[in-house]
């Protein structure tokens, strides 16, 4: 298999990197064997106190058993895995599975695990009547110490965080953290203004060919590019979106010369389905799955779903503070366009916050009502020009009320807005 070139391919083994749970503890695997080999280079210079001195047969039997556990818990980790994969499918989203497989700390403790198997094995094969491995044996003992607290974090944190509520939370600062660069990197963007895209000369259209989900753009080679051959590149199409092979998937308005489209389809990734990287929509469609989830006939649990509003109000309040156009040119060194590249407006991620958990909650009190004082929150909160697409989904949810809850005494009940979904009081 040759090397990867271009961005694309960079980037696509980046995300296999950072999904792998296998790659992190065959490295402890290797560092656990050259550990061994230095420990035994210090045994030789004899200078460890006379407390770490063991027979053969007590070294053996003690390196025995740490190989031997180390297997076991090896077993026990990848069956906690299984649970949280069945977790995380039934209860959950299967998209939240991409950003688990990414734990470092679930990977550090395999890696332990891993290493000081490879560590205690590597000195068991070394053990002899007359020579024995004594600073490598204490060490042993130590990484089996270090390989039990990380285990007890380990439990510790997997036995909270699995929580709807807690997956949610940090979904949400992980889609708040990657909105926030996606903002400090578009802070100096032109602003996405038609004339500065040339609207005569010729037009190239750059079709895509493999098929998969947008998942990041290399911002700056596409800047770069387009600036070597003089032209202006036009994405057509939203990260996120699903693109099939043949699609036009970037217009190349000008230029001097043609640019290469395999060159230039290296710097667009595709893949199977959506990543984080640069897509905060998809911290939002993860969040939006939980609560749908927990509204689910099978499941009936409102009042995860209102945990989990809280999140996405938290998340659309960052979002709301700042102005986006929905379309950003951007412009090279010499200050001219150069990229243009389609965003989500406010009005695209408030419809994916609320329609789909209005339309799954509509029968439920605490839902109709958690919403509404969302929306309403939302309306307090942000600058007026956010309040046009708040106000029509204050309507929908109106008319969802209305239609769902044909009592009078019910209807008032449910249009009440309650931060808390029940049990909570709205200030006047």
């Amino acid at each position: 298999m040759g090397v990867p070139t271009s961005w694309a391919a960079r980037f696509r083994l980046r995300q296999y990197v950072k999904a792998s749970l296998w790659i992190v503890p065959l490295i402890g695997l290797v560092v656990g064997v050259l550990l061994a080999e230095l420990a035994l280079a210090v045994d030789n210079a004899d200078w460890q106190p006379s407390g770490w001195h063991y027979s053969a047969t007590t070294a053996s039997d003690v390196l025995s058993a740490i190989v031997g556990a180390m297997v076991a818990l090896l077993g026990f980790v990848v069956t906690i895995g299984v649970l949280v994969v069945q977790q995380a499918t039934g209860t959950l989203s299967p998209r939240y599975m991409r950003l688990w497989y990414r734990d470092r700390l679930q990977k550090a403790v395999l890696a332990t695990f891993t290493g000081t198997f490879a560590f205690a094995f590597s000195l068991l094969r070394n053990v002899e009547t007359d020579s024995v491995p004594d600073f490598g044996v204490t060490l042993a003992g130590l990484a089996v110490a270090v390989s039990l607290v990380l285990l007890l974090v380990y439990l510790n944190r997997f036995t909270h965080s699995l929580r709807p509520v807690a997956v949610a939370e940090l979904v949400t600062r992980m889609g708040e953290a990657v909105f926030a660069r996606g903002v400090r990197a578009i802070r100096n963007a032109a602003p996405g203004a038609e004339p500065l895209v040339p609207s005569d000369g010729p037009v190239t259209r750059l079709r895509t060919g493999r098929g998969g989900a947008i998942q990041a753009f290399d911002v700056a080679g596409l800047v770069a590019e387009a600036a070597r051959h003089d032209c202006v590149f036009v994405v057509t199409r939203l990260i996120g979106d699903y693109v099939p092979p043949g699609t036009v998937l970037i217009e190349v308005h000008g230029g001097t010369s043609q640019p290469d489209p395999d060159r230039v389809e290296g710097l667009v990734a595709l893949g199977s389905e959506r990543t984080i990287e640069q897509d905060p929509a998809f911290a939002l469609r993860v969040l939006v799955d939980i609560a749908i989830r927990a509204l689910s006939p099978a499941v009936n649990d409102p009042t995860t779903a209102v945990q989990v509003i809280n999140c996405i109000e938290s998340f659309l309040h960052t979002v709301g503070s700042t102005r986006l156009p929905g379309r950003y040119v951007l412009a090279d060194r010499d200050a001219r366009a150069r990229l243009v590249l389609p965003g989500r407006d406010w009005e695209n991620f408030v419809q994916l916050a609320v329609c789909e958990i209005r339309e799954y909650g509509s029968a439920s009190v605490q839902i109709c009502r958690r919403l509404h004082a969302m929306l309403e929150g939302l309306l307090d909160t942000l600058p007026a020009s956010q309040h046009a697409a708040v106000r029509a989904e204050i309507g929908l949810l109106r008319e969802s009320v209305d239609r769902e809850f044909t009592d009078p005494a019910r209807r008032a009940l449910a249009s009440r807005p309650d931060h808390q979904g029940i049990g909570g009081r709205y200030p006047a």
